[in-house]
């Protein structure tokens, strides 16, 4: 289909982007990667008046280390997050996941703060966000504000965003030494969305699990850290049984939806395989 009729911006700095916004009103869309814009506005799902592109502005381009978390770009490619040496190095739970969104051709165009601004529940980047406890940074002609990811995501296709604003790029916290990472995600094929996936950061210590921030794709309307389980792990032994008793309620809390792709209780089962599969691989255990 063809998309409606829209005016394009394409500002060359940040002020004049956040400008655009403020006069265009909310009938105004930001567009960076365009890999879940583009598609929506074929289909007609979306109307805006005017697309401000920010895909090629310096301010929100960088991927940086800042003392005691690293600061990804919004603009930044998928590809660009998971080449990066720093991110791999210091926050590595994002590369991981990443490199899982669908297939090279849309990580060289789709950008790391588009993935998480759509709020699509099946996305894998949002799960990363919220385990990690990282803090978006946005700006508008009003000033800038940051918003904890547990803020950030407050619906299906819904964040913190106003109309006016632009997430600038996302502080990433450094975890420090004995932490372990894993993404564990289900899909019918490698491009596909996450039917459910399992963002997981373990730190052991003495043999056993010390802490555990656990965080869900598709199990709601939004991303959900799985409490239940967080707290069931501290002190366990991390070995394949323990793992597994802990991991046995990583559904509690949840509302995972219907479709085409699976059964809310189908869903339910993969979250607690999923999460004892993440919790051993971060944690370096045996299976």
């Amino acid at each position: 289909m063809i998309p409606p009729a829209f005016d394009y911006v394409r500002p060359a700095s940040l002020g004049q982007a956040c400008r655009a916004l403020a006069e265009a009103g909310e009938d105004a869309k930001v567009l960076s990667g365009g890999q879940s814009l583009i598609p929506l506005l074929r289909l007609r799902l979306s109307y805006p008046t005017v697309l401000v592109d920010i895909g090629r502005l310096p301010e929100s381009r960088a991927i940086r280390d800042e003392d005691d978390h690293v600061f990804v770009g919004a603009t930044a490619t998928l590809d660009e997050v998971v080449r990066s040496a720093v991110v791999n190095a210091e926050v590595p739970l994002v590369a991981l996941a990443a490199r899982t969104v669908a297939d090279p051709a849309v990580r060289h165009r789709g950008t790391f703060g588009g993935s998480l601004a759509h709020a699509d529940p099946a996305g894998d980047l949002p799960a990363v966000a919220l385990a990690l406890d990282c803090e978006f940074v946005i700006v508008s002609a009003r000033g800038e504000r940051t918003v904890p990811a547990s803020a950030f995501f407050q619906d299906y296709l819904e964040t913190a965003l106003a109309p006016d604003e632009i997430l600038v790029g996302v502080k990433v916290p450094k975890l420090g030494s004995g932490w372990g990472f894993h993404y564990e995600k289900f899909h019918r094929t490698a491009q596909a969305w996450a039917i459910v996936g399992v963002a997981a950061a373990v730190r052991r210590a003495d043999g056993g699990v010390a802490e555990a921030r656990i965080a869900l794709t598709n199990m709601g309307a939004t991303p959900l850290r799985a409490a239940a389980v967080e707290a069931a792990l501290r002190g366990v032994p991390a070995d394949a049984e323990a793992v597994a008793g802990a991991c046995a309620e990583a559904d509690a809390g949840t509302s995972p939806p219907a479709d085409l792709h699976a059964r809310p209780d189908y869903r339910r089962h993969l979250a607690r395989v999923l999460t004892r599969r993440a919790v051993l691989a971060a944690a370096g255990a045996r299976p």
